[in-house]
């Protein structure tokens, strides 16, 4: 369809892309918008209006986006050649330094997305166990994958461990080979394992739970628990790899997983995906084991692509510097306890969560600590919902869902006062009496 003289970018749009977007967000008409450029922590539309960026990317852009010491790597390997389809020198890099830096991995291999990152690590899981079920946690995200989507936003909330699907089109995939555990609650968890151990070939779990913090023990006790049952523990890095330290949440935790799937910060901003683990269990995917029953396919035309890795490779040299650590921790710290701060002075009840580089605020009359995701469904999802779509008609862009904000290196105290300034406003139009 051809634009056009009356058409804005919003109006096209929404009239090729269901709903405005490639996905999720979900905004009203009179906030679509095209994102004409990005920098540091900036966006701007094609309209010329300036936003202030706590999507970042999903998180994919911790470096920031434009970030010079990427862009150009990018740029000096893109006359190179963009993919090969087979190993390059900065993919042999890439991969050497993951498997120095991450204890669960001794092999590795590249993929396209933590979409794909998470699916090949519960493909290796079922082969190498013969085992047919996984178990996921209530609420988790990993990837749009059928477990991934699966009792994501569950709305019945069935007895645990059953499963409800979050998207029409995969419940005869997931029904019988997807069960459900309660995050934070090591006991009711264990007991689903116990119960299904010579069906379950792995645990997948977010180490940080969306926004979520672990308990003290839990991720612990799940090492336990499933090593006692030879059950593999798959730790989904996607979010936590190289946001919470260096070396992720294994680091960061302490907890080290049988199979590990890492995508978003990895790429500095490009699309990347990559898991791995035990060399006997990563040896699966060899295909020299073509004909045998625990071969396991795994191929991606894009993953391990030039231009991604090199991206990869100047993002992790950022991370490298010093004081990078520090600095997430601290600024994600000044979010979280500016708004706690607003939400006080407003007189509104809510509990902000998150770590890191992340927060998120729940609109919550309870006063014991937000633990999990039945807890976060309790919430005031109408006030949520208004709150982050004021938010973003203020200049503060987000994903209007409300489940995270994101933080990068180039957020600074200036850019958090900006949102809280903000939010604040926001608050006072939402709550009025």
């Amino acid at each position: 369809m051809n634009p056009t003289a009356t058409q804005t970018d919003a109006d096209r749009s929404l009239a090729i892309f269901p709903a405005g977007s490639n996905g999720e967000f979900n905004l009203p008409p009179d906030l679509t918008m095209v994102i004409e450029r990005g920098a540091g922590c900036e966006l701007w539309d094609t309209e010329g209006k300036r936003y202030v960026d706590f999507s970042i990317g999903w998180g994919s852009a911790l470096v920031g986006h434009a970030r010079p010491e990427v862009t150009e790597a990018v740029v000096r390997q893109a006359s190179k050649g963009a993919n090969f389809a087979y190993v390059t020198e900065a993919s042999l890099a890439l991969a050497e330094e993951i498997v120095r830096l991450s204890p669960a991995c001794e092999r590795l291999r590249f993929c396209a997305s933590g979409t794909e990152a998470t699916m090949y690590g519960l493909r290796l899981a079922r082969a190498f166990t013969g085992r047919s079920r996984v178990i996921k946690f209530e609420g988790a995200y990993h990837g749009a994958n059928d477990v991934g989507v699966t009792s994501l936003f569950p709305q019945r909330l069935p007895d645990f461990p059953t499963p409800e699907p979050s998207s029409a089109g995969i419940d005869h995939l997931v029904r019988n080979h997807v069960l459900i555990a309660p995050y934070n609650d090591l006991e009711t968890t264990r007991q689903i394992i116990v119960a299904h151990a010579d069906e379950v070939a792995a645990v997948i779990v977010e180490p940080l739970h969306r926004c979520l913090p672990p308990v003290d023990g839990f991720l612990e006790g799940l090492r336990e628990v499933t090593a006692a049952h030879n059950v593999l523990l798959i730790f989904d890095e996607v979010v936590t790899g190289f946001r919470l330290a260096y070396g992720g949440a294994q680091e960061y935790y302490g907890v080290v997983p049988d199979l590990v799937a890492y995508g978003k910060a990895l790429g500095g901003g490009y699309p990347i995906g990559a898991y791995g683990g035990r060399a006997e269990i990563m040896d699966l995917v060899r295909e020299d084991r073509l004909g045998k029953q625990t071969y396991v396919w795994t191929a991606s035309t894009l993953g391990g692509n030039p231009i991604s890795m090199t991206a990869a490779g100047a993002a992790l040299a950022v991370f490298r510097q010093s004081g990078v650590y520090d600095h997430l921790h601290e600024i994600g710290a000044y979010l979280r306890d500016g708004m706690r701060e607003v939400l006080q002075g407003r007189g509104i009840a809510g509990q902000v969560i998150g770590d890191g580089p992340l927060a998120q605020v729940i609109f919550t009359q309870e006063e014991a600590p937000v633990r999990d995701y039945r807890a976060t469904k309790r919430s005031d999802a109408q006030a949520s919902r208004a709150v982050m779509l004021g938010l973003f008609k203020r200049g503060i862009f987000l994903n209007p869902m409300g489940t995270k904000l994101y933080l990068s290196l180039a957020h600074d105290e200036a850019a958090c006062n900006t949102f809280l300034d903000r939010f604040d406003e926001t608050l006072a139009e939402v709550f009025r009496a």
